[in-house]
């Protein structure tokens, strides 16, 4: 064999091997660029990448849960992509019959879909803390670990007692991968957007503080359920301290108990030893009993002018209250409620 052909047949193996190389090569991008995520019976499904996650746990995730079908196709996709390097945490849409493209430019980009939290009245931090825990990454631990910290609720100006006034029920858009300091950073946002200059001014003119204001704001939001009866009963509460009289709000002593079930307000209740309870300590107590909702805050703010110092539930069970300037004429509806519940039964 001379030289000639032999250098004929080793030129045709490498243009073989190029061909085939070629060939596999096309393949691959062709597949890269075909329908790779496959969702059984749904049109899309949502895709969480956790904090610290690396690009062998985001395969991990994705093919135990069958979201990708060609795994080849995809890692050499993510390769050529440089998506090992780009790994975002978050809340991802994936749609069925996306491309292996299509999805790592989402992936690497950080593209996620936010969530929606809605909180109205909630009583207490730790089902504030529950419900936010189950909307984003952060754990229900990290936001009781802060709100627990004097020294770091100090710093942002609040205190064990007035903590729950920085919450202001509403909803809001957040990022699934939101740590438990930047929810409190954005609620403290949201907070400073809320008491803006109207809102303040009207706190000004009443001569309250805004804890005050969210303190009576919170007994309001548990006296009563009717919106159209919230700014006059505020106005009882504030003729009462304006005139040093006791507030002896009912919710303030279920507060002091630690139940806010019972429907009866028992003489061995008011006896509890406790600065939130109204029917012993004069004035307000020293931070809100419950986050209160926004239309309780501005009932306050907008408190109705008027001379009723008293009020209680009517006897009709509607949940709208009877209003009194006096005492007799307080506890001749006190006698009617009363008579009520021992009809009903209602004896605690």
């Amino acid at each position: 064999m001379g030289p000639h052909t032999l250098i004929k047949r080793i030129l045709y193996i490498i243009l073989v091997i190029f061909i085939i190389v070629g060939i596999k090569g096309i393949d691959i991008y062709r597949k890269a660029f075909k329908p790779n995520v496959f969702i059984k019976n749904k049109k899309e499904q949502y895709f969480y990448i956790r904090t610290g996650s690396e690009y062998d746990d985001v395969l991990d995730l994705l093919y135990s849960n069958n979201l990708v079908k060609n795994k080849t196709t995809f890692e050499w996709a993510s390769d050529r992509m440089n998506y090992k390097k780009n790994i975002h945490p978050g809340r991802y849409k994936l749609k069925n019959r996306m491309t292996n493209h299509r999805l790592i430019l989402m992936l690497r980009s950080g593209t996620q879909e936010p969530v929606s939290l809605t909180f109205n009245k909630i009583r207490t931090i730790e089902k504030l803390a529950r419900i936010v825990s189950y909307r984003i990454e952060a754990r229900y631990a990290d936001i009781m670990n802060l709100l627990n910290d004097n020294e770091y609720i100090k710093q942002i100006g609040f205190n064990e007692h007035t903590i729950k006034g920085l919450f202001i029920p509403n909803t809001y858009e957040f990022y699934w991968n939101t740590s438990a300091e930047t929810f409190i950073d954005r609620m403290l946002d949201e907070n400073k957007k809320f008491w803006d200059y109207k809102r303040t001014a009207k706190a000004k003119q009443m001569n309250f503080t805004i804890n005050e204001v969210m303190t009576l704001a919170s007994i309001v939001s548990e006296e009563t359920l009717k919106e159209e009866e919230k700014p006059r009963i505020a106005g009882v509460y504030i003729n009462r301290l304006k005139k040093g009289i006791k507030l002896q709000a009912d919710p303030t002593v279920k507060y002091a108990i630690g139940d806010f079930s019972i429907r009866r307000v028992l003489s061995k209740h008011l006896s509890k030893d406790s600065p939130y309870n109204t029917y012993r300590y004069y004035g307000l107590p020293p931070g809100p009993i419950v986050i209160s909702s926004i239309s309780s805050i501005d009932a306050v703010l907008n408190y109705e002018k008027h001379d009723y110092l008293y009020f209680c539930a009517r006897d009709d069970f509607s949940g709208y209250h009877y209003f009194a300037k006096s005492l007799a004429q307080h506890n001749k509806y006190a006698r009617l409620y009363q008579r009520a519940l021992n009809k009903r039964r209602i004896l605690n």
